[in-house]
């Protein structure tokens, strides 16, 4: 059977899943790998995992291409992803209007669950959020951490805590059942992530993996790229 290997963030799980299907009628291949956080990503394809595609952020993929790691002219916008807040379905919405709110939701709360906060490009974020707030110390203990997004929202679904919130990108509490996208962070703390697909140096598909990438960023699958979390807007300069 013919597979196409792919290293991902877990912002792009849902998308890729959703893609599949017709990426399979298209070339015959099924699509295999791994989704997590951004920067073990990067650093599997470093130490030789195989890989035909990458997705990852805007400036990891652009830090690959100087290393030659991946082909630099094959390098295309998925899309940008919002860092968001999440409750279990059928909690109350938390309401997050400005830091302020945010500090007492988080305050409030009995456990907060998050990627992980050094290698994942939302963990990070809210790691940085938390000592803006002047919280950092005061929720260390109610913070779950797992190695990306999905998985925190899966245990932020089966938490029996009394008031449970979860932070990581949109499209991971989107693609997740059991829990609820409860919005946006606010102004000052908010983080809108560019995603980008490229194809590896050493690709053993890489015809495969452009017709991948053809599909993730063409405009026919805009309305796909919404439903999975994904929102318009224009490319930043890598930091």
């Amino acid at each position: 059977m013919s597979t196409l290997n792919i290293l991902s963030g877990g912002a792009a799980e849902g998308l890729v899943a959703s893609l599949t299907p017709a990426f399979k009628a298209l070339t015959g291949f099924d699509i295999a790998g791994e989704f997590g956080a951004v920067g073990a990503m990067a650093d599997k394809l470093r130490k030789g995992t195989p890989a035909d595609i990458i997705i990852l952020t805007a400036a990891l993929v652009a830090k690959l291409a100087e290393e030659k790691l991946v082909v630099a002219t094959s390098i295309a916008d998925v899309g940008l992803v919002e860092t968001a807040l999440a409750v279990r379905t059928g909690d109350p919405q938390a309401v997050v209007k400005d830091a302020a709110d945010l500090r007492e939701a988080l305050l409030a709360s009995d456990a907060i669950f998050v990627p992980d906060t050094k290698a994942s490009t939302a963990g990070i974020h809210i790691a940085n959020v938390l000592q803006h707030l002047g919280i950092a110390d005061a929720v260390a203990t109610r913070l779950k951490i797992f190695p990306n997004g999905a998985t925190a929202m899966r245990k932020l679904a089966a938490s029996e805590a009394r008031r449970p919130l979860g932070c990581t990108q949109s499209t991971e509490i989107i693609s997740t059942q059991g829990v609820t996208l409860s919005g946006s962070l606010p102004p000052g703390c908010e983080l809108a992530t560019m995603y980008t697909a490229g194809i590896t140096a050493a690709a053993a598909h890489p015809q495969q993996a452009q017709h991948l990438i053809d599909l993730l960023s063409g405009a026919g699958q805009h309305e796909q790229r919404q439903h999975a979390g994904f929102i318009n807007g224009r490319r930043q300069a890598p930091t």
